[in-house]
């Protein structure tokens, strides 16, 4: 199955025609992200934690201290939404109310598992830094057994999500188009900069080809 199910907890009300539900729309734009916020709430008080994130088939996954709250709670098999927002571009109409974002956005619902045994948890986690950077996790030392025992890693099979994309120019009322006003778009992206060394390097370490090839990736 390409597209998730519409209900009312997915369902995009406002401007439908915006909404998407198919996993090939979805799933690049949380793989694109760099974090995620995951919401959930713990005897009535809401919480929204950002936090990195990592995807695996159809299920997302989520690490943290095993003494994190949202972890934790995660752990236990609660319900989670995850959202997950890029900005595009910033979009300036003749009118004050057609001033508008295009964006690219996700949101997810689904309830947690915990990883078991330290063999999945560091597949997990290699996961986590392959998507961070690809070829990073081959390039540094791997979690030992106190720090694996520190960290919770927790699978969250995705049961419903949407996704909501608004591009293009501004949508000006027809009787403002002859108004002097400039109009149009500003385009918004992330430009990843020269890597700066940490301040205790080795002498002769160098910045990884792999690290060259990303960051040119990336920047187009």
């Amino acid at each position: 199955m390409t597209n998730f199910p519409k209900e009312d907890r997915n369902r995009v009300v406002r401007v439908p025609e915006r909404g998407q539900y198919d996993k090939d729309v979805i799933y690049p734009i949380i793989d694109e992200a760099l974090i995620c916020h995951v919401a959930f709430a713990v005897d009535g008080q809401p919480y929204v934690i950002p936090t990195l994130h990592a995807r695996d088939g159809d299920s997302l996954l989520l690490h943290g201290a095993t003494t994190s709250r949202l972890i934790k709670h995660a752990a236990a098999g609660n319900p989670l939404c995850v959202a997950v927002t890029h900005v595009d571009a910033i979009v300036l109409a003749r009118s004050v109310f057609h001033h508008s974002i295009s964006y690219r956005s996700a949101v997810l619902f689904g309830r947690g598992q915990l990883v078991e045994g330290d063999e999945a948890k560091n597949r997990a986690l290699e996961l986590f830094t392959e998507r961070l950077i690809p070829g990073r996790w081959y390039d540094a030392r791997e979690p030992n057994t106190q720090e694996l025992k520190a960290t919770s890693v927790v699978r969250v099979p995705i049961d419903l999500a949407s996704a909501k994309m608004r591009s293009g120019p501004p949508g000006d009322d027809e009787e403002d188009l002859e108004l002097p006003h400039w109009a149009g778009v500003i385009p918004v992206r992330t430009v990843y900069a020269e890597p700066v060394d940490a301040p205790n390097l080795k002498s002769g370490t160098s910045v990884p080809d792999y690290l060259r090839a990303f960051l040119k990736t990336r920047n187009g």
